[in-house]
Formats: structure tokens, sequence, C-alpha cells
């Protein structure tokens, strides 16, 4: 290979780097990966029904934990 394609293939993909760290600096100054009220809002609307259904799901759970025996 001739040296002008490594040199074209390297600075290509330092700018495609470059560009990507700007993007997800950009992206984390703005906010774009906070999201504080969700587990607030998971909790504040779950309903009764679903609290039941996931003790339940999860006593199941363990009793099958209990009951199996590997050979």
């Amino acid at each position: 290979m001739d040296s002008w394609v490594i040199a074209m293939m390297l600075g290509a993909s330092i700018f495609l780097g470059a560009a990507a760290l700007f993007a997800f600096l950009w992206a984390i100054k703005n906010g774009q990966f906070d999201d504080e009220e969700k587990f607030l809002n998971a909790a504040k609307f779950d309903g009764e029904d679903e609290l039941n259904d996931a003790a339940l799901q999860e006593k199941k759970r363990e009793d099958l934990e209990k009951k199996y025996r590997p050979e």
C-alpha cells in the first residue's frame, strides 16, 4: 500500500474520532443523559397490581431455585 493511503485512512479515523468525541461531550453538556425523574415516576405511577405481580414472580423464582437440584 502506498503511504498516502495510510495517511488518508489515519486522517479520516482521527477526524471521525474527534467528531464522535465532540458530539459526546456536547450531549453531556446539554444534559442528554440526565433522566432524574425516571425512577421517581416509575415508583409514583406503579400500581398495586403491578407490585403484587412482581412480588409473586419473585417468590416463584425463589421457590424454583430451592427445588432445583443439579445432578
